[in-house]
């Protein structure tokens, strides 16, 4: 469980940092995912750099509840 926690956290963590410097700089087209979620997301259209930022940051708590599994 705890693998797959860090699993999920890490891709989480790059993919919402590359779609958040995607949206700052234009770099990293190749993220695919992040531009499917923010553009044909109805609600997301225009909030692309909150959906990227909201992204790494769960991906961020996700590693950060694999940690604490690890210590109990």
């Amino acid at each position: 469980m705890k693998k797959i926690l860090e699993g999920v956290g890490t891709v989480l963590l790059v993919v919402g940092g590359c779609g958040v410097l995607h949206e700052l700089t234009g770099w990293f087209r190749f993220i695919g995912f992040t531009r499917w979620f923010t553009e044909y997301l109805g609600f997301l259209h225009g909030r692309e750099l909150f959906a990227n930022i909201v992204i790494a940051v769960v991906g961020f708590a996700v590693l950060m509840i694999a940690d604490q599994l690890r210590k109990a």
